[in-house]
């Protein structure tokens, strides 16, 4: 086997890698994971303003 029969190997390899992932990233049941991962930073914006207005209030 010589490097240019590797490399065409490596290449196919990682298409089909690539492939993969992306069929994986698009699936449907991966869809409400992603979904939530995607609100969490809403959540800790939202969990540390009213956090500050309760500080506020305390301090008044």
């Amino acid at each position: 086997m010589d490097i240019y029969t590797f490399y065409g190997l490596l290449t196919v390899l990682m298409l089909i890698l690539f492939l993969g992932i992306v069929a994986w990233a698009y699936s449907s049941k991966r869809k409400p994971g992603f979904d939530e991962a995607a609100q969490l930073p809403l959540e800790e914006n939202r969990d540390n303003s009213n956090h500050n207005r309760r500080e506020d209030k305390d301090h008044e």
